[in-house]
């Protein structure tokens, strides 16, 4: 018996009664993550299976959880967590919030890909609807202007709120029609029309009228496969996604004392700034290293140098220098007694590869390195530091 699929013509259909027809044990469910154990194949269903770009319906059957829906050998099978028994009848509900976000997407995807195929001349050659928004793959590249026209467009269709219909019409009317379809299809066409704006084969459910797309928002493109690839969102996603954005334009703007349309302006300010505030830092710490290396007396002992003022990569430079001057070992610290002591340690003279063990051992330190330099940390204080090598 063939499961009746009451989404095909009503996509608002949130709970229903059906009778289960069977109920089996999934043999992969020590493997899945969602928690589905076993596969259950109603008499009717408005849980839409995963397909077509589009995951499937969650919700509640009986006592059990809907986990996921597959359309497996031709059958719907729910997969639940707990089993249900055969013959019964079974109350059955939709997560309707999110059915209803996949409804808002997936028609304002069906608007965007009408509209680029009727400007533009462009197929839609790829589509997932996932948790993280749509996608959507057309082959050939729309610029930045023309995806702001198309969404445009798009947005004003929803205005109108023009109906979206379901239809069946026979193989001799599809013969006759221009409709959009990445498969040929020969029999029980299901055409989704959005009138006036896109006609084109789907199997998912979608809102009865375009204002309840509620809104459409290019995210984002990029050039893919001799196409393009676009990122969007409808309806409350969209909403939620302006949401989010809007909260760190305020955090932005707050930081920054500016207005929220000049939050962009005001960072490139603040990044203009630190970026000469970092070339003179280098200037100062380049002036800092020459000094300091200036500074540096030769001696056939140890050379132990405490500096915080320059980065890690002038320290090496000062180490190196230092290490010509020593007849034992140049060692760099930076930090403080409380934290510890990071080290950059050179010598011309001694293996420090096989030194560093005693070193560390003695200083409650960490690192290594290679017979002429090695790096780390020390948990011990300054004086500590300048005993061991005195």
């Amino acid at each position: 018996m063939q499961t009746e699929k009451l989404y095909d013509l009503d996509g608002y259909c949130r709970s229903f009664t059906a009778k289960v027809l069977s109920c089996e044990p999934l043999a992969d469910a020590k493997k899945r993550k969602d928690g589905a154990a076993y596969g259950v194949v109603l008499d009717r269903t408005a849980f839409f299976p995963e397909g077509g770009g589009q995951t499937a319906d969650t919700g509640n059957l009986g006592n059990a959880c809907v986990l996921d829906v597959q359309e497996i050998n031709g059958e719907i099978v729910h997969l639940v967590d707990v089993p249900l028994p055969a013959g019964e009848e079974m109350e059955a509900e939709l997560n309707w919030e999110e059915r209803f976000r996949k409804m808002q997407n997936h028609t304002g995807e069906h608007l965007i890909s009408g509209i680029v195929h009727s400007q533009f001349g462009y197929d839609n050659v790829g589509f997932h609807l996932g948790t993280d928004g749509v996608t959507v793959d057309f082959s050939g590249v729309l610029t930045h202007a023309e995806l702001e026209f198309v969404e445009y467009i798009a947005n004003r269709v929803v205005g109108l709120n023009v109906p979206v219909t379901i239809s069946y019409p026979s193989p001799e009317e599809c013969s006759k029609m221009d409709y959009r379809s990445k498969l040929e299809l020969t029999e029980n066409i299901r055409i989704v029309t959005i009138e006036g704006w896109d006609v084109c084969a789907c199997c998912a459910p979608h809102v009865s009228q375009t204002g309840a797309v509620g809104g459409i928002k290019i995210l984002s493109a990029e050039n893919w496969k001799g196409g393009v690839r676009i990122h969007m969102l409808c309806g409350l996603d969209a909403r939620d996604d302006y949401q989010k954005r809007l909260e760190q334009t305020v955090r932005i703007s707050n930081l920054l004392s500016c207005k929220q349309l000049e939050a962009a302006d005001a960072v490139e300010r603040v990044m203009k700034a630190s970026q000469a505030e970092r070339e003179e830092t280098g200037k100062l710490r380049r002036a800092l290293l020459d000094m300091k290396t200036a500074a540096l007396q030769e001696t056939d002992g140890n050379l132990v140098i405490f500096e915080d003022l320059l980065d890690q990569n002038s320290l090496r430079s000062l180490v190196n220098a230092g290490t010509a001057m020593a007849g034992g070992v140049c060692a760099g610290f930076q930090g403080n007694d409380a934290d510890g002591y990071r080290y950059i340690i050179g010598s011309r003279n001694v293996k420090l590869r096989e030194w560093a063990k005693a070193f560390n051992g003695a200083l409650n330190g960490r690192g290594g390195g290679s017979d002429d330099m090695i790096q780390g940390t020390v948990k011990a204080d300054a004086d500590a530091i300048r005993a061991y090598f005195a």
